[in-house]
């Protein structure tokens, strides 16, 4: 079974820079997902949210909502392969009498 594949779309212009932290590897955001009980009108899953401090959230202050995420479904494999009972199909088992060609 694949792996689920979500997709996010966020807008950069929306994040506060003060809570953004340095660590060991580069500068970090951190981000909660919130997802909606159904999709909504642009099958958006749900929103994101720029997370805050401990303490702030104990003082009631929220993140900026910085954008939306959907679910990508995947198409199952399709195997190419023909089966090993069956050989494949010759020119000569095609039917190219037939009329019905578009012209």
């Amino acid at each position: 079974m694949p792996k689920p594949i979500i997709s996010l779309n966020i807008d950069v212009t929306k994040i506060d820079k003060t809570l953004l932290f340095v660590g060991a590897k580069g500068k970090y955001m951190d981000c909660t997902l919130m997802e909606n009980d159904q999709p909504d009108q642009y099958g958006n899953a749900g929103f994101i949210t720029q997370s805050v401090s401990k303490e702030a959230r104990a003082r009631g202050e929220k993140g900026p909502i910085i954008g939306n995420f959907k679910h990508i479904e995947l198409r199952p494999k399709v195997n190419l392969t023909p089966p090993k009972n069956r050989p494949p199909a010759k020119p000569q088992d095609w039917d190219v009498t037939g009329d019905d060609l578009p012209i």
